[in-house]
């Protein structure tokens, strides 16, 4: 991986602006990746990467460091740079075995630190994927690393599938890929929460976004962790109680609809099946197996703030649409 650096460098293409190193079982999101990088200056010395979500991870290679498998990107001069001394560096950290930490020491003696994006993703985690995916950081996604290393992302499909039918949904919108956008219908005291292009969830509560915006811990950790703190981000364990665990959604289908608007739609996985919130007034959402989300054919590339959305349900009906809009000047999202 190292040499690798050098040898793009040494082809001397005209007009490049970034490296980007990653692994073969990623998967990559090139439109936002694109966009990403648009906003900083290529002519500068940068070195992006992403943290590994097992802080054990972290520990034990360095917290400096971009992790390579889910992908390193230099700008140019900085990858010259780094080419020009890749060789002595090598000599000075010989007894070194990571590609990633080789990569990052020979970058910081430059005078070069790393900048971490949060759409990078080592997912150094196991088991099932569900809970992170549903609660991704405000941040456009540009990478899923060791997909062949957590269950299928989506019941009843195997990975390869799994892969194929997340694509389908970034094929009409990379931007809002898992991006969290959360709604409520107050009459029946009820909180949707929309991981754009991958799943919907449906509280029987007013839940507010600083919590709905920790993933559930479905997942487990990449290693032997004895003890908390397991990961770099807050979670929430699952949990039994009705008032407080989703009706669980996966998204099924993705089309533009003649007012240009994308509608996906996000199927019932399995019914709850663990009784009504009796805190809110027994509102069942168990007979809801549908819901559709509208969303603009506009990209967000400068997510400074998430959307917010709109219910449109009739009581009775086991469909619910969505609709999204920018949120209103100081509306609170709970």
């Amino acid at each position: 991986m190292v040499h690798g650096i050098m040898e793009v460098v040494r082809q001397a293409h005209e007009g490049v602006r970034w490296v980007i190193l990653g692994d073969d079982d990623t998967i990559f999101f090139v439109d936002n990746m694109v966009d990403i990088l648009a906003q900083y200056d290529h002519t500068k010395y940068y070195y992006f990467g992403g943290h590994s979500e097992f802080i054990l991870s972290n520990y034990w290679y360095s917290f400096h460091q971009g992790f390579g498998g889910a992908g390193i990107i230099l700008s140019y001069p900085l990858a010259r740079e780094f080419a020009h001394n890749v060789m002595s560096c090598l000599k000075r950290y010989a007894h070194l075995k990571s590609s990633d930490r080789t990569t990052m020491v020979c970058v910081a003696d430059l005078g070069v630190n790393l900048t971490p994006l949060q759409g990078i993703h080592q997912i150094d985690l196991r088991g099932d994927l569900s809970g992170f995916l549903s609660s991704h950081p405000k941040s456009l996604l540009m990478s899923l690393h060791h997909f062949d290393m957590v269950d299928p992302i989506f019941p009843s499909m195997d990975r390869a599938q799994s892969g194929y039918h997340l694509l389908n949904a970034a094929n009409y919108d990379q931007s809002r890929m898992l991006q969290q956008t959360i709604c409520h219908k107050r009459s029946t005291s009820w909180t949707f929460s929309i991981s754009w292009g991958y799943s919907a969830h449906i509280y029987e509560k007013i839940m507010p976004r600083s919590w709905l915006q920790n993933p559930i811990e479905t997942f487990k950790t990449w290693g032997r962790s004895p003890k908390p703190p397991h990961y770099m981000f807050d979670t929430r364990r699952p949990s039994w109680d009705p008032c407080e665990a989703p009706h669980v959604f996966f998204f099924k289908s993705v089309e533009r609809t003649p007012r240009n608007e994308i509608l996906t739609t996000y199927v019932r996985a399995w019914p709850r099946g663990i009784g009504n919130c009796s805190f809110t007034g027994n509102h069942s959402a168990e007979y809801v197996s549908e819901i559709h989300v509208y969303s603009p054919a506009i990209k967000r590339i400068e997510i400074d703030r998430c959307e917010c959305c709109d219910v449109i349900h009739e009581a009775g009906s086991n469909k619910a649409d969505i609709k999204y809009r920018e949120c209103k000047d100081d509306e609170i999202i709970a």
